[in-house]
């Protein structure tokens, strides 16, 4: 029975993977974890790696190509112009194997409870809505930082990859659904409740995180699964609902009224 000819050439691509890793290892160097990043930083990134990245675009690596990237991650000013499939794209991209490693895991650890009480299709339109939407704020977020700050108006040109808004959608589901759930973390090694772990890691990114990492696509990812989840009634008594804070609003106004009326009745003639 011969072999067809599609499994020969994904064969040989695989080769061509492990021959390129075996030279990086070698004394190749190695890609570092890049999340946000220019197309000159992405360009030095990989300079020295000579053809061993040429045409691999895949969930670890970004391939050598100026053109590649701007074509498939998240750049605004591109994203603006007509590349509208950007928000979609750059979540399959990462910056090297830690940065794709770190992600699967955590898809892997989180996603998996998830997947088995939603099902496979609702957590696949869940984590794609998260990781496009998170996308979409990347892509727009930059400008209205432009205009508040000029200084920053080089925000409007930096590229975006990874599926961390994904991902931390998915962290945030998790979160939700097991508040109380104990969690025993690696760095620091201490145990603490699942409702904490979001707060946890956005405080260690702002504080002691690396500079290149989109703050506007974590947080982007976190709010797109927050809307998705309230449209579910899934967010438990944690985070309010529309309908509960403009309850609350309404409740506020009257009850500032009461007391408008009340100084008013009791005040001396």
């Amino acid at each position: 029975m011969p072999i067809p000819s599609s499994i020969i050439r994904s064969a040989g691509r695989l080769l061509e993977l492990i021959r390129g890793l075996r030279r990086l290892k070698q004394g190749q160097g190695a890609l570092g974890v890049v999340d946000f990043a220019t197309p000159d930083e992405l360009e030095c990134a990989v300079e020295g790696h000579g053809d061993d990245f040429d045409d691999l675009v895949v969930f670890g690596f970004f391939p050598q190509h100026g053109e590649i990237h701007r074509l498939f991650m998240v750049t605004p000013t591109a994203f603006w112009k007509g590349m509208f499939w950007q928000p979609f794209t750059y979540m399959w991209l990462h910056g090297g194997i830690m940065h794709v490693a770190f992600n699967m895991f955590a898809l892997w650890m989180f996603g998996t409870p998830l997947a088995l009480i939603w099902g496979a299709k609702r957590f696949l339109r869940y984590y794609l809505l998260c990781g496009v939407g998170a996308g979409l704020i990347i892509a727009t977020v930059p400008f209205f930082v432009a205009v508040m700050f000029p200084e920053k108006q080089a925000m409007v040109n930096m590229n975006t990859l990874g599926a961390s808004g994904a991902v931390m959608g998915v962290l945030l589901a998790y979160c939700l659904t097991w508040p109380d759930r104990t969690l025993m973390l690696l760095f620091p090694p201490i145990p603490i409740k699942a409702i904490w772990l979001l707060p946890l890691l956005f405080f260690m990114e702002f504080t002691v995180g690396p500079a290149n990492v989109s703050h506007s696509g974590h947080l982007g990812g976190v709010l797109i699964g927050w809307l998705l989840l309230r449209r579910d009634g899934h967010t438990g008594s944690f985070l309010p609902s529309t309908k509960r804070m403009k309850f609350l609003y309404q409740r506020y106004k009257m009850r500032k009224r009461l007391r408008d009326a009340s100084r008013d009745r009791h005040r001396p003639n």
